[in-house]
């Protein structure tokens, strides 16, 4: 995409860090004036300015830029499509997904009008204060959720370090909502992580594809192969994506040549591809690939090219479903736009908007597993891959 640098990130918000929407963004140059003119249908806009100007009681409310932004919004969500989205900074919409951070460390997504949790950071205050993938966060420090767009609730979520803010959760499947406090940290952004299982299996889990992934995980497979891992479990549960090229990358890894993804219009047709290289560390080893809801674009692009070319079994529970290309503007006022620009399709040619991926071996989380802290979806891995 030229200079552009492009992103894999779901309708998702890394609450520590930066809001980043859509299966994948390419940052912009400002927006100069080139797109058409605005349609005939756009004067009464003006003509409501002019007459809430001259006859609208409470003139202290008629705040240009309150009411620009308000238009903006209202023309956005007459689209239907909650990808492309308003934000009011684009400094802000821009950040890397790198370093360290503050915050709660949790992934959300505005689902249905709730304040969903996507996932939350592996290690992180939200994930040792019991949150979960598929949480609604119905308060924050007592204002409702429902009363805020995702922006607004992410910045009241935000913070420095070592301050507190009070959650009111729902967990999922459950009918009594939770008051949790969290104490927010300072969070490192690891994203690979390495831990041989018995006989020999290599179980990495990638989080999240930010720049260094790529060598974080040539570093443990490297680690793996020198350990005799004879098999691999790549856990993607709970990554919400990342950067396309670190996808590509990590890709690149365990496939030998091929299509990774492709890029489509809203008619299907093949707007660009990306291929793997030869030469990857594990193009030979046995493969299972964990996933479940908290499993989105990026990684739901990765779980897609590994299973259409046979080198990787899926497990776990059906995948997010979010594979919109998005597209990073920033605006003459330095707020951002992001616009849906098309779609991913896996090598198959499968969509993952709205669809997500089946596992070809579903296995279920419950509660009572959580509880006593067994892991039935690794367990399912690792008895499937020994019996190859």
């Amino acid at each position: 995409m030229n200079n552009k640098r492009s992103l894999l990130p779901t309708l998702l918000v890394v609450l520590l860090i930066v809001l980043s929407f859509g299966a994948g963004f390419a940052y912009s140059k400002l927006f100069t004036p080139a797109a058409p003119e605005l349609p005939a249908e756009f004067d009464t806009l003006g003509e409501v300015w002019e007459l809430l100007s001259l006859d609208y009681v409470n003139k202290d409310a008629l705040d240009p830029e309150e009411l620009s932004r308000g238009a903006i919004e209202g023309m956005l969500e007459a689209l239907g499509d909650p990808y492309t989205s308003y934000l009011e900074s684009y400094q802000l919409a821009s950040s890397d997904l790198e370093g360290s951070f503050e915050g709660i460390g949790a992934i959300v997504s505005m689902e249905d009008g709730e304040l969903t949790v996507v996932s939350p950071i592996a290690g992180g205050p939200a994930e040792r204060q019991g949150m979960r993938a598929g949480d609604k966060i119905l308060e924050v420090d007592g204002e409702p959720t429902s009363e805020m767009n995702l922006i607004e609730a992410v910045l009241k979520i935000r913070g420095d370090k070592g301050t507190t803010v009070t959650l009111l959760i729902l967990h999922q499947g459950e009918t009594t909502p939770v008051a949790i406090e969290i104490v927010r940290e300072e969070i490192k952004l690891d994203s690979v992580y390495l831990d041989m299982l018995p006989e020999d299996t290599a179980h990495i889990r990638i989080t999240h594809f930010v720049e260094r992934t790529p060598d974080e995980l040539t570093e443990a497979l490297n680690s793996a192969l020198q350990s005799d891992a004879w098999g691999i479990i790549l856990d993607l549960r709970g990554n919400p994506g990342g950067y396309l090229d670190v996808v590509v990358d990590v890709a690149d890894e365990f496939l030998d040549g091929g299509i990774i993804l492709y890029e489509a219009d809203s008619e299907g047709d093949i707007i660009e591809e990306w291929t793997a290289s030869s030469g990857g560390l594990a193009t030979d080893l046995p493969l299972i690939v964990l996933v479940d809801g908290g499993s989105a674009s990026g990684s739901e692009v990765l779980a897609g090219a590994l299973r259409d070319h046979g080198r990787a079994t899926l497990i776990g529970t059906k995948t997010y479903g979010k594979g919109s290309v998005n597209i990073l503007h920033e605006l003459s006022d330095h707020s951002a736009l992001y616009v849906t620009m098309a779609r991913w399709l896996t090598p198959d040619r499968h969509l993952i908007e709205g669809v997500g991926l089946i596992p070809d071996i579903e296995v279920e989380i419950t509660e009572e597993d959580i509880a006593s802290g067994r892991d039935p979806q690794l367990e399912r891995a690792i008895e499937y891959l020994q019996a190859q």
